[in-house]
């Protein structure tokens, strides 16, 4: 290495800017530029030295990244995570949490957006590894599990798997509710999906009534047959706020010190349950018989809010960010 001090530095460099068309395509040069922090000139090198090699393809729209291009972005990933030290975070929250698996991707999701768009390739990829034919594979809503949606590979098809939402939800932001993603990830593999219209929050007596219609019960029914499920993991207090709950619910959440939510259920610091919402989908019961679990969650504010949730006894793979992964190994 002494011979060649900078080559190291050089492989980051030109493995960031690829990596970056492939998050971003197709992106032109000046949008690239601010993204990258790079500037003009500089990067107008990688490039050309990118399209010489036959990474990428330069077109109107902007650039993209072609075949070959994705194959030097596989091959080259592993040492990138090396020099990054990313392996031994993956094995250090692996053995501490003692998760089947952990995919920590370089960053942090609190302060740069792409971080999340690489979280979801990772766990997108990871869907793409475990599925299997006729495969029921449910999904909760969020921006996070958007992007596994977004970055789903379309290729290999697969018409014989279909994608349901893990809960009810019908709110505001339509482009993260779980209905819309699998909507989402069917279309992208020529997969199937169903779709679950009923309110996220619940009061006692519309819950009873909905739980009663055979829609619902049948639904629901192929809803616990999922073989695979993706879910995300929120701040208690943003959630409880974005789900607009009572203000009761609010200074009970307070109370009891809630710190983390997934599938409508709050969690303390020591995993325990605090209070669930009333809603129709997978209960935590009803995940102990699902052969696989995908947790995705980033940003190191996430770090908390991720092990409030994986201690009440939940082993999913998880996939998680930098910020996140630091974090939870000085807390734990």
């Amino acid at each position: 290495m002494k011979l060649v001090p900078d080559v190291l530095e050089i492989m980051q460099k030109r493995y960031k800017v690829l990596h970056h068309i492939s998050l971003m395509q197709p992106i032109g040069r000046r949008s690239l530029s601010q993204s990258l922090g790079f500037t003009e000139r500089i990067l107008r090198a990688e490039i050309d030295f990118l399209k010489q090699q036959g990474l990428i393809d330069v077109e109107t729209s902007g650039m993209k990244v072609s075949q070959e291009g994705y194959e030097v972005l596989e091959e080259v990933s592993p040492y990138i995570k090396n020099l990054f030290g990313l392996y031994q975070l993956e094995q250090q929250l692996k053995e501490k949490l003692q998760l089947p698996e952990v995919v920590v991707i370089s960053g942090n999701a609190d302060e740069d957006q792409l971080v999340k768009k690489e979280m979801g390739r990772a766990a997108a990829q990871l869907i793409r590894q475990l599925v299997n034919e006729k495969d029921i594979v449910a999904l909760t809503g969020g921006s996070t599990i958007a992007e596994v949606a977004y970055m789903m590979p379309e290729q290999p098809p697969l018409p014989s798997v279909l994608f349901v939402p893990a809960r009810g939800g019908m709110g505001e932001n339509h482009e993260y509710l779980a209905n819309t993603l699998v909507s989402t990830m069917a279309k992208k593999t020529n997969g199937s999906y169903r779709l679950l219209h009923v309110p996220e929050q619940l009061s006692e007596s519309t819950y009873h009534s909905l739980m009663n219609e055979d829609y619902v019960k049948e639904l629901l029914s192929v809803i616990r047959s999922s073989r695979m499920v993706i879910h995300g993991i929120g701040q208690a207090n943003t959630m409880a706020i974005r789900r607009n709950v009572p203000k009761e619910i609010l200074d009970l959440l307070e109370e009891k010190h809630a710190v983390g939510e997934a599938f409508g259920y709050y969690f303390d610091q020591e995993g325990k349950i605090v209070y669930k919402m009333k809603t129709i989908g997978l209960t935590l019961d009803d995940l102990q018989h699902i052969p696989h679990m995908i947790a995705v969650a980033g940003g190191k504010s996430k770090a908390n809010p991720i092990l409030s949730v994986l201690r009440h006894n939940l082993k999913p793979i998880l996939v998680t960010d930098e910020g996140a992964a630091r974090e939870i190994l000085q807390q734990i």
